[in-house]
C-alpha cells in the first residue's frame, strides 16, 4: 500500500547563502521529521534547534511537533544578533543628542516650536 505524499519547501538563509529545499513527505509528517528527511542539517550543521534556532511555517512560529499540509514552506530562523529594543532605544537616544528628537516626547522636533523657544531665550 503506497501512503499519500504532500509537497513541502524547506528554506533556511544565512547572510551570504540561501537554501530552499522541495520535496515530497508523507501525510503525517511532523515539522522536525520533514527538516531532517531533507537533508538540511547536514548542509548546515550550525543548525541546532535546541539552543539557537526556531521554526515557523509561512512566517508563523510553530513547534517542531507541529503537522505538515500540502503547500507548505518551513523556515528555519537564526538567532537574532542584536535585541531590537535596545537598538531602537539607542537609536532613539542619538536622536535627541543631535536634536532631531523631542527631549520630552521622543518625537520629530516641532520647527516652529523650536524657534518660539530659541527667540524666548
Amino acid at each position: 500500500m503506497v501512503s499519500a505524499e504532500i509537497n513541502i519547501e524547506i528554506a533556511y538563509a544565512l547572510p551570504q547563502k540561501q537554501t530552499l529545499l522541495s520535496l515530497a513527505v508523507a501525510v503525517e509528517t511532523t515539522v522536525e521529521e520533514a527538516i531532517r528527511q531533507s537533508g538540511v542539517l547536514d548542509m548546515h550543521p550550525e543548525i541546532d534547534f535546541d539552543k539557537v534556532n526556531k521554526v515557523g511555517i509561512w512566517s508563523r512560529a510553530c513547534k517542531l511537533s507541529s503537522p505538515l499540509k500540502e503547500g507548505d514552506r518551513i523556515e528555519i530562523y537564526r538567532a537574532l544578533i542584536a535585541d531590537p529594543k535596545e537598538v531602537r532605544k539607542r537609536r532613539a537616544a542619538k536622536a535627541k543628542e543631535e536634536g532631531r528628537a523631542d527631549k520630552v516626547t521622543g518625537g520629530r522636533v516641532n520647527a516652529r516650536r523650536a524657534s518660539e523657544t530659541a527667540a524666548d531665550t
